[in-house]
């Protein structure tokens, strides 16, 4: 004790320490996770579509992608998001939870190691390369590299001040009734869990008490049974926000992780001594704990899925009297926290957006060519009820994404170029509207056209359709010798609209066509020509992407 001290102010000191250990255990564990994710970029986007197809891939996926990104609380929050944007069904979120419980446990593996001063020479080296390094994958290992370091430094940092602090009468009471009941121990670890929002943090804290040799086993595998359940927290209050499918996901992880708590418990003290044969270190004896339970929680409650979907479906039944309709199907604001979801999860709704006004410009022609007011009214209910709010919807989601940082240079041009595309189909939905407002200006007016004149309209409206399909197949796929046939074809409609339109004259001229048809004749022909040029903006998109 320094000079001058009590013994209140050295133990609030201590606990303040460890406190701050935490918090650089905690920011060496993100920044770890942040240069893995954008490391790994699109590759967890590729991983999620193959997941899909089947519960053991996707629960290599729920392993895979908690590995990256250091949180299960985190992960938990975006399957509710994928979940809500159509892009994972219930039972394919239970595989993924299920391999979500094994990739929370590397990281316990991970610090249990005792690697010395290597931590200092990891956050010098980190640094320089995050600092100096010219190449933006070189900046990400730098990145990934402090950030290890950084997470030994805290976890040092909390062994070496939970000793001292742990010969306080209170704490040392406190720990040695968690040794004899350990589901003080569940409790303290859901309770602590829960405010700090990171089992992985709770798992640290843990392992590094276990290396100072201030917790026995058996109350150290009550604080891990704790944090599994603990980590249920952050998906229970995003839950609670959430649509029925969005609370079927929180109740199936709680049921996962209190069900795996129930089974174990009991068999505490003959686990501990299994684990003790094991590895003679304590640190390393908690982190098997860790994984072992998280593993063979897994494993047993795996050929449970379907029922467990059932159940949970149960207990959050559909009521969509309540449920406002949702614009978006395939984005949700917690994608934001994966950065290469939320975009893969942009790129589905600007596909879909694209589709629905493929459909509104054949309605359109139906509606010109044929004078079928039905059609031009269904292109007008479409374009304000779905395309503006959606177009909105879309912009505001990958601002998020962008505002929310963290984006590599990949993901940000990509990010761009989805504003680019929205905007151009905001347009071309805008030119549909016209159309329809002309064609039902035609059937209110009874307005007459030369066979030749809807002749010639009926190719420029097929050629525009074909440039803005070609131009989207080439974005959906990425494929840019579909982008290079999107501009061919625009630098036809140019040629067509000219041809068109000299014709146009020479009919009137000749007092073929009628004077009333005119000014829709010109501003139809305009309407397709500029459509095609959003097409050639699209296309030109895919072609500086690639």
């Amino acid at each position: 004790m320094v000079a001058g001290q009590t013994g209140i102010e050295v133990t609030v000191f201590e606990l303040l320490t460890v406190i701050g250990g935490l918090a650089l255990f905690l920011f060496g564990v993100r920044m770890l996770s942040q240069g893995m994710e954008q490391l790994a970029g699109g590759k967890i986007q590729q991983w999620l579509d193959r997941a899909t197809s089947h519960p053991i891939k996707g629960a290599a996926f729920g392993a895979t992608a908690t590995a990256i990104v250091q949180s299960s609380g985190l992960l938990m929050v975006t399957m509710m998001g994928l979940i809500n944007a159509n892009l994972l069904t219930l039972e394919q979120a239970i595989g993924v939870m299920l391999g979500q419980e094994i990739g929370t446990t590397i990281t316990g593996q991970l610090v249990a190691f005792n690697i010395g001063n290597i931590r200092f020479v990891a956050v010098a080296l980190g640094f320089l390369m995050l600092e100096f390094g010219q190449e933006r994958r070189l900046q990400r290992y730098g990145q990934i590299l402090m950030g290890f370091g950084l997470m030994f430094m805290g976890r040092e940092l909390m062994a070496d001040t939970v000793r001292p602090l742990a010969t306080h009468p209170l704490v040392a009471q406190w720990l040695a009734q968690m040794g004899t009941s350990p589901l003080l121990g569940v409790a303290a670890g859901t309770i602590l869990t829960g405010i700090i929002q990171s089992s992985t943090a709770t798992t640290g804290l843990v392992i590094a008490m276990g290396a100072s040799g201030v917790i026995s086993l058996p109350a150290a595998i009550g604080f891990i049974y704790g944090a599994n359940i603990g980590s249920c927290i952050t998906g229970l209050m995003a839950a609670l926000r959430s649509s029925p499918a969005g609370r079927r996901a929180s109740f199936a992880q709680i049921t996962i992780n209190v069900v795996g708590v129930l089974l174990f418990l009991p068999f505490i003290h003959p686990y501990a001594d299994l684990l003790q044969r094991l590895s003679p270190d304590l640190a390393r004896q908690i982190a098997h704990a860790h994984t072992i339970f998280n593993v063979g929680v897994s494993i047993i409650l795996f050929p449970f899925v379907r029922p467990l979907a059932a159940f949970v479906t149960r207990l959050a039944p559909e009521k969509p009297e309540q449920e406002a309709p949702r614009v978006a199907q395939f984005i949700d604001e917690r994608l934001r926290s994966v950065p290469s979801i939320a975009i893969a999860g942009a790129a589905k709704e600007v596909e879909r957006m694209g589709q629905t006004i493929l459909q509104m410009l054949a309605l359109s022609e139906r509606a010109f060519v044929g004078q079928d007011d039905e059609a031009a009214r269904e292109v007008l209910r479409q374009e304000s009820e779905l395309c503006d709010p959606l177009c909105d919807a879309i912009e505001r989601f990958v601002d998020g994404v962008i505002a929310e940082g963290g984006l590599d240079n990949w993901e940000r041009r990509r990010c761009f170029q989805l504003k680019n595309i929205n905007v151009d189909l905001e347009r071309v939905a805008d030119h549909a509207e016209n159309l329809a407002e002309a064609a039902q200006d035609r059937i209110r007016h009874q307005v007459p056209f030369s066979d030749e004149a809807m002749q010639d309209l009926e190719h420029a409206f097929q050629h525009a359709q074909l440039a803005l399909k070609t131009a989207l197949l080439a974005f959906n796929n990425g494929d840019q010798s579909l982008a290079r046939r999107a501009c061919a074809l625009e630098d036809e409609m140019d040629h067509i609209a000219l041809t068109v339109r000299q014709r146009h004259l020479d009919r009137t001229k000749l007092g073929i066509c009628h004077p009333e048809a005119d000014v829709l004749f010109v501003e139809t022909l305009r309407n397709l020509e500029r459509i095609s040029d959003h097409a050639d903006n699209i296309a030109i998109s895919v072609l500086r992407k690639s």
